[in-house]
């Protein structure tokens, strides 16, 4: 596929350690970055970024040797906007600069479309943010992801709903994208098991930002929560605007909401959210304070979300690499089977499909527009 220059134009850097002066290595290798550093969620990439990028200048730094010889990591990094067409255009584009592994995409709606294009070049790609169970459904043998999926995360937010919130009817939105729809879909068919009672189910889109309709609908059905599936940006105006049309009903909401960033985007609103991530909190990672404190050094601003799980990314990948002892992406993509490794989120080994051995899932609430720890569901 040729990259055209017109308004999917792609935006890339090449980001290492060491910039000018590689004379140290005998060999460059490309970890390729993927994830939406522009548009509304653009808070969420550049931390994923920014936690993939820490794992490789920590590499360089102790020095890696692979087959004998001195390797710099370079991550090749690109952004997709978030936009499934951008992802598939970013995808080729990282196939023909030959990057030897993949982290990212960011979403699950890229994550999906670009998989085909790693899969064709034997390249792996590991997530740390796409759960949709799709992702890892397509018989590729390529496909990694270092979090728990929607089939994990929607079933744990709704049973905590059912037993601990005693919740008896919820009203379903999602903003029609493959994150989206794939865990609302998975709350639903859990909830119904559970004996929640489905009240009404109503999409909107990732870039809509007045829900008033849809809300004042809803309200009208009086329901006990609203299930919504989408990210903060969205999910943020969406309770905001709940509570300014009186609405008592909670918010539930997944790991795109489950941000630090959501009491900047809803306001008060926040202290009616309880939302769910498909990993353990920050607070509760083997080293999650450590991390955090690095982060903060070198960026400047605390971790939004999935930035561990990035770090971590790149980690596994170099596992495999030393495994296989070979910068070759075949061979790469031929250990990753073989991992087992503990990192910053916690043990890390694959089944057969690419998913998490043992996923966890955490719910949370914000007090006082503080994120806040509520429960760990172990799958």
């Amino acid at each position: 596929m040729s990259i055209s220059r017109n308004k999917y134009q792609l935006a890339s850097v090449v980001i290492s350690v060491v910039i000018s002066n590689p004379a140290w290595s005998d060999e460059v290798v490309l970890i390729g970055n993927v994830a939406p550093t522009t548009g509304s969620i653009a808070h969420l990439g550049k931390d994923q970024e920014n936690g993939a990028l820490m794992a490789v200048e920590e590499i360089n730094s102790k020095g890696l040797v692979i087959q004998g010889k001195k390797v710099l990591l370079r991550l090749d990094s690109q952004d997709d906007a978030g936009d499934p067409r951008i992802a598939t255009q970013v995808a080729q584009k990282l196939v023909d600069e030959h990057v030897v592994a993949i982290v990212g995409h960011g979403t699950s709606g890229t994550s999906i479309p670009a998989s085909k294009i790693y899969s064709d070049a034997h390249i792996v790609q590991i997530s740390p943010s796409a759960t949709n169970p799709t992702y890892t459904q397509q018989g590729f043998k390529t496909t990694y992801r270092v979090v728990a999926t929607d089939a994990q995360q929607g079933p744990a937010l709704a049973k905590y709903a059912a037993t601990t919130l005693k919740l008896k009817t919820v009203a379903i939105v999602d903003d029609a994208t493959a994150y989206g729809q794939g865990l609302a879909r998975e709350f639903e068919n859990a909830a119904q098991s559970l004996g929640l009672k489905i009240v009404s189910r109503d999409a909107t889109n990732d870039k809509a930002i007045d829900f008033r309709a849809i809300l004042t609908k809803i309200k009208g059905e009086n329901p006990d929560a609203i299930m919504f599936g989408g990210m903060d940006a969205t999910g943020g105006a969406f309770a905001k605007q709940a509570r300014q049309l009186g609405m008592h009903a909670r918010v539930l909401a997944g790991d795109g909401v489950c941000t630090e960033a959501l009491s900047e985007l809803a306001g008060p609103a926040t202290d009616n959210v309880i939302c769910s991530s498909p990993g353990i909190s920050l607070g509760k990672m083997s080293g999650g304070a450590e991390f955090a404190a690095k982060y903060q050094k070198r960026f400047g601003i605390p971790v939004v979300s999935y930035a561990p799980y990035s770090y971590d990314a790149v980690n596994v990948v170099v596992k495999a690499m030393k495994s296989a002892d070979s910068t070759n992406p075949e061979k790469i993509l031929a250990a990753m089977q073989g991992t087992d490794y503990k990192g910053v989120t916690g043990p890390i080994a694959f089944d057969p499909r690419g998913d998490l051995l043992h996923g966890v899932v955490s719910i949370f609430n914000y007090k006082n527009g503080k994120k806040t720890l509520l429960d760990e569901i172990r799958m």
